[in-house]
């Protein structure tokens, strides 16, 4: 068992591998210090962090229990508030941080009864160094020795794309972050025209409440194909099977030419392709672990968005509020890649090469990048990761899917695996691919606190 354990990060991640370790009866006392940062949205993190009723899960009610062995938890807590809800139901992510805090705050109860010495630390970790027999964990000007520590980070802050003017940057109408920017948007009547590049979910949520707070906003959203995500049927679908034959058919031949046809020929005989997708879920690390590194960069390169707008869906209610948009004709569609973003007497000006020939170039009072989750840790900002990957503590994954790490979770450098430094969700991307959400994240959980709690 290790004894004392530090978990480095403050949000959900953190909070579910905090009550995995704290629900459960201990053979001796743990000592855990848990440094959540400076952001004061414990357990919420960048996601659950939302305080608008618009920004909903993506995933339905029944199935983002925080714990393995307790599917209805999340459920149990929202019908408490209101019985009229349903496990089908898309809720708000705001209600889901209340859970994670609530279940934060129950956990912290259950370790004085058992007897643990849990230390919240509201600061960032400055730098963590590994050695054989335990993880150094720097913090300002204090310095603690522990037996183990898990990077429960999250994704890294998002990083500039390139082309975009230091001028444009300085001006603050280029919004690198959008969360940090939709957190102090105010209500405003004043016509805008906004450009978004990107066309994923972080760019839905952008638009459901940018199109609120400013009623006479315009706004254009420049991506590649020029497509939303998929959205849920209304009615809750379960896999027609357990996908074992098709997962048969995709670990004989792993390489993403032939996984792309097996897929297209089993989704045409299927009566919905999201049971196929829905099935292979399950199995998508095993798949990942079997896919050579060539192949791996090939599906980045060419397969990942496809099936990114498969797998993570909007809730059918977002999907019409989006068309809604379209049809005011206040929501505008583009094709294209963005070659470079520069600061203009009227604000910004967005040159764009759409698909095909020729060029485009759109002025903005604001653009916006909503790319998405950012997980290299090649490029990172962050000054944690940053100091671990420089000083060669880690080795960042060669995709820049976090850092490389084996499935359970222990971190690697080039000489070799750490004994006594994990991480937990986004980071552990390039090992496991489907690392993000909390189905995935709660089975990680109860794994590494397996590991930890051993005697």
């Amino acid at each position: 068992m290790f004894r004392r354990v530090a978990l480095i990060g403050g949000g959900a991640a953190a909070a579910t591998l905090l009550s995995e370790l704290l629900d459960r009866p201990a053979t001796q006392p743990l000592h855990l210090d848990w440094y959540t940062g400076d952001t004061g949205a414990l357990a919420r993190g960048v996601a659950y962090g939302t305080h608008s009723a618009r920004h909903l899960l993506n995933v339905r009610a029944a199935s983002m229990s925080m714990f393995a062995g307790k599917p209805r938890g999340f459920l149990d807590f929202a019908q408490r508030g209101d019985a009229s809800i349903a496990g089908t139901d898309f809720l708000p992510r705001q209600l889901y941080g209340d859970y994670l805090e609530a279940e934060v705050n129950r956990a912290l109860e259950l370790a004085r009864a058992h007897g643990h010495d849990v230390h919240l630390i509201a600061h960032a970790v400055d730098a963590v160094v590994p050695e054989s027999d335990g993880v150094n964990v720097i913090c300002g000007e204090n310095s603690a020795h522990v037996d183990a520590a898990v990077l429960a980070l999250g994704a890294l802050p998002p990083q500039p794309l390139g082309g975009v003017a230091q001028a444009a940057l300085d001006s603050g109408r280029y919004v690198v972050d959008p969360w940090r920017f939709l957190a102090a948007a105010q209500p405003d009547s004043q016509p805008r025209k906004v450009v978004l590049i990107g066309l994923g979910l972080t760019a839905v949520d952008v638009l459901l409440e940018l199109s609120a707070l400013w009623p006479n906003a315009e706004f254009t959203a420049v991506s590649r194909h020029g497509l939303f995500p998929e959205a849920h049927l209304s009615k809750a679908s379960a896999p027609t099977d357990d996908g074992a034959e098709l997962v048969e058919q995709m670990l004989e031949a792993p390489e993403v030419r032939s996984w792309t046809r097996l897929l297209r020929d089993t989704t045409a005989r299927s009566t919905d392709w999201r049971t196929v997708v829905d099935g292979l879920r399950p199995h998508l690390s095993a798949l990942w672990a079997e896919l050579p590194p060539p192949e791996r960069a090939r599906f980045m390169r060419h397969a990942r968005w496809a099936w990114e707008r498969v797998r993570h869906r909007l809730p059918p209610q977002v999907e019409q509020a989006m068309h809604a948009l379209e049809q005011s004709d206040r929501l505008h569609r583009l094709r294209g890649r963005m070659r470079d973003v520069e600061l203009a007497s009227e604000g910004l000006r967005l040159n764009l090469q759409p698909n095909g020939d020729g060029s485009a170039v759109l002025p903005a009072d604001y653009v916006i990048q909503t790319v998405g989750l950012n997980t290299d840790a090649r490029r990172t900002g962050h000054p944690l990761v940053r100091q671990l990957v420089t000083n060669g503590h880690v080795a960042p994954d060669p995709l820049g899917l976090g850092c490389d790490a084996t499935a359970d979770g222990h971190l690697r450098h080039k000489d070799g695996t750490w004994p006594h430094l994990f991480a937990i969700g986004s980071l552990l991307r390039g090992t496991l691919w489907e690392s993000t959400a909390m189905p995935e994240i709660r089975v990680q959980a109860r794994h590494l606190a397996d590991i930890l709690l051993a005697p």
